[in-house]
């Protein structure tokens, strides 16, 4: 199951931010894959702020790993692998949190093999003057939370 999203501009790709975070199940892994600039940071942003983060939220793309804490005690972290030459390396950057509730994983086929598995694959893209994102269930998670996306973001997605 997938949805494709046109993104005319950054406000349309916080509001899918937005949509994912108020559908997120419990627990949640998100691959945001795509060329730089295509947006992976600023949907990660709108969906981090949709669920409470306040202050400052920092792209990872030098320290790898922000963690954010959210309701209850637990802990969102946003990775963004760009940076890391061989999946080996993430073993190093202790990522064995029992806190974490959320993963978004920025660059994620640099961690294969050492990432936990996605819900969900969000493959974003330069399209003219905005983005197209299409967002892919990895797990029967994934699926039912994809169904809810498509009912709640506040625009269509593409046929």
């Amino acid at each position: 199951m997938d949805l494709t999203f046109h993104l005319e501009d950054t406000a349309s790709t916080e509001a899918l931010g937005r949509g994912l975070a108020l559908t997120r199940p419990p627990l949640a892994v998100v691959y945001l894959r795509g060329d730089l600039g295509a947006g992976k940071s600023t949907l990660a942003r709108a969906l981090l702020r949709a669920l409470g983060v306040e202050g400052t939220i920092r792209s990872p793309t030098y320290t790898l790993v922000e963690r954010y804490p959210l309701a209850e005690g637990r802990e969102a972290w946003h990775l963004d692998l760009y940076r890391i030459a061989d999946p080996g390396e993430l073993e190093y950057l202790g990522l064995d949190g029992e806190l974490v509730t959320l993963w978004l994983v920025e660059w994620p086929e640099k961690g294969a093999g050492a990432l936990p598995m996605a819900d969900l694959v969000v493959d974003l893209a330069i399209d003219g003057d905005g983005r197209r994102a299409r967002v892919q269930a990895g797990s029967t998670n994934g699926r039912s939370w994809l169904s809810k996306v498509g009912a709640d973001v506040p625009f269509a997605p593409d046929s």
